[in-house]
């Protein structure tokens, strides 16, 4: 396994907790995956899997966010949470707009932000080539 505690860690540690909390607030608030399926995959054509689908995604963040901790699989780890991004905002974010709070609301920015973080992870010497 590699060293955990690398040129990345801080950005891995900061997206995984984004991740980990965001999953993990889905399972035990108010059946929120399940209503995100229901109510929402559901209704926009992933019917009869839309619970399934949630789920699904609630449980990849959850991994993806162990192996960015650890530093195992990064790559595929940011990939996969990289597709639930652009899949957020092409189906809810975008029509929003720009901003996710304040001046807007559930807009794309900080789907945005977590790509490029992720993106970083992916590629550190393209990211931090020093000279």
């Amino acid at each position: 396994m590699k060293k955990t505690f690398t040129d990345t860690f801080l950005l891995r540690l900061a997206a995984a907790m984004v991740f980990l909390t965001h999953g993990l607030h889905g399972i035990f608030t108010n059946n929120d995956v399940n209503d995100f399926g229901k109510l929402f995959l559901n209704k926009i054509g992933l019917a009869p899997f839309g619970v399934l689908v949630a789920w699904t995604i609630v449980f990849t963040q959850i991994i993806a966010s162990i192996l960015l901790l650890v530093n195992y699989s990064v790559k595929a780890a940011a990939f996969v949470n990289i597709v639930i991004l652009l899949s957020g905002i092409a189906l809810i974010h975008f029509k929003e707009g720009w901003f996710a709070v304040g001046a807007g609301r559930y807009g794309m920015e900080f789907s945005v932000l977590l790509i490029f973080v992720l993106l970083a992870i992916m590629f550190p010497k393209v990211m931090f080539k020093t000279s």
